[in-house]
């Protein structure tokens, strides 16, 4: 059987490229393929007990889980993103796009969140950021965190959510993220947008790449610390 391991963010910068693997037997677990990588990429050992893994997009809970040929796996460094109202792009995002996608007739309160590259991070001044995401997976998670969303606030009567993310390279001051709420009242409204920010931060695969005054490093923890 073959399987495709994909890397992202830091872990693709130690190894250099995506994993091919042939496996003899017909099926693996999780945890079997964790074993394997462990014992045959040594850089790759300190960051596995710390990563977390998705099967065809999907992220796997339980290491018995068994792998067969084809499967396509991502190694999912920590994360400290169809429809339009959930899109994943490199170009320009746009306030005014997001508040007519949730805009309703019995909508009395629309938040716009805007998230901006700002030029210092933990006292390092930052010059830019550049934004890497496994797209088709952080579609999915935009998507989840948007229904999970309206179904946890389906009595507080927020109406739609959109949430757009940016990739690629960002100089200071432009807009990474915009997340759109409608609600009747505005309480609720600050509160599904506040949440939302807070799951797309945790959940969605994607990551940034500082770049500073001495050069560039992942943001944010991108890789757990090794353990020794």
């Amino acid at each position: 059987m073959k399987v495709t391991i994909q890397l992202f963010a830091g872990l693709k910068d130690i190894v250099g490229s995506d994993i091919v693997e042939n496996f003899e037997q017909d099926s693996i677990s999780v945890a079997e393929l964790r074993n394997h990588l462990e014992k045959n990429y040594e850089k790759l050992r300190p960051y596995l007990s710390g990563v977390a893994i998705a099967i065809n997009e999907d992220y796997v809970l339980d290491d018995n889980i068994e792998l067969h040929d084809g499967d396509s796996v991502a190694l999912i460094p920590p994360i400290a993103g169809g429809g339009p109202n959930f899109l994943i792009t490199k170009e320009i995002l746009l306030p005014s796009t997001v508040k007519k996608l949730v805009t309703t007739p019995s909508s009395g309160a629309i938040i716009v969140f805007e998230g901006v590259v700002r030029n210092l991070h933990e006292g390092r001044r930052v010059l830019r950021l550049e934004y890497e995401a496994y797209a088709t997976m952080a579609l999915k998670q935009l998507e989840l965190v948007g229904n999970e969303i309206l179904s946890e606030f389906h009595n507080k009567e927020v109406h739609k959510i959109a949430i757009h993310h940016r990739t690629g390279m960002l100089e200071i001051g432009d807009t990474s993220l915009l997340i759109a709420v409608s609600a009747t009242h505005s309480a609720e409204a600050f509160e599904a947008t506040s949440l939302a920010v807070t799951r797309v931060k945790e959940t969605v695969p994607i990551w940034k790449k500082e770049y500073g005054e001495k050069g560039s490093m992942w943001q944010d923890g991108i890789l757990p610390k090794p353990i020794t």
